[in-house]
This record gives structure tokens, C-alpha cells and sequence, in this order.
């Protein structure tokens, strides 16, 4: 994916609330929006919830759903049942979905080549926040 420059207006503040950047953070600022459809990704684009959730340690059937509708609302996952008894549950990434996936992996990929970083970060964060405790 070739990436272009930003625009002018993106390089300057002030940053108008329906700007490129901001949405794009409002798009995948729930905490599980991006892991649900890199998962998806993983698996074909296609998932069955409980499979969703087993490859997802943490992540509770409530906010699952949540996310999920969501992701629906946006047009990013499709909800397919099967007519078989007992009826089959899939979530699928459309189109649109998969075209939002590209940018997820390359942020991904950055994070796995730049893990000691995020370690740092993360000290940092534990040294701040003993250094606050009462």
C-alpha cells in the first residue's frame, strides 16, 4: 500500500471535528473494535461467535456483541444465520470491512517490529504510576 503525504490541512491546527484524522480515531476507538476485525481477518474474514471469543482472551460475550453490532452499524461485519437447527451464527468482514483491515495490519506489524518500544511505554506507565501511589 503506497501511502500518500497528508494534505496541508491535516499538517496544521486546528484539526475541525469531521477531519479525516478524527474520524478515523472515532471509527476504531472502542477498545475492541480493531482486535475483533483483525481476528476476523485472521480467519478468512468469517467467524463463528464462540470462536470470535476463544481466540480473544479477555474479551466478554457482552461486549463481543456489543462491538459487533457496532461494527455493523458501520458497515464494517455482517451477521449471517444459518436455516440449519440449531441455527448458525457467522460474522463475516465485508467489503468495506477488509478495506479497513490494510491499515490495521500495517499499524500491527509496526507494533510487532517495534515491541520494545511498547515495553517501554509500559515501564514507563508502572514507574509513573508508583511513583503517584499514595
Amino acid at each position: 500500500m503506497d501511502i500518500a503525504p497528508l494534505p496541508d490541512a491535516y499538517r496544521h491546527a486546528p484539526f475541525a471535528q469531521d477531519c479525516a484524522p478524527r474520524r478515523l480515531l472515532r471509527l476504531f476507538s472502542g477498545k475492541w473494535t480493531t482486535m475483533i476485525m483483525h481476528t476476523l481477518h485472521l480467519m478468512d474474514g468469517v467467524s463463528r461467535p464462540g470462536q470470535l471469543q476463544r481466540a480473544l482472551p479477555g474479551l466478554s460475550k457482552k461486549m463481543m456483541t456489543q462491538t459487533l453490532r457496532d461494527l455493523e452499524r458501520m458497515g464494517l461485519v455482517e451477521r449471517a444465520i444459518m436455516q440449519v437447527m440449531p441455527p448458525v451464527v457467522e460474522y463475516r468482514l465485508t467489503q468495506l470491512g477488509r478495506q479497513f483491515v490494510e491499515p490495521l495490519e500495517m499499524l500491527y506489524r509496526w507494533g510487532a517490529q517495534h515491541a520494545d518500544l511498547l515495553d517501554q511505554v509500559d515501564r514507563n506507565m508502572a514507574t509513573a504510576q508508583a511513583r503517584d501511589a499514595p
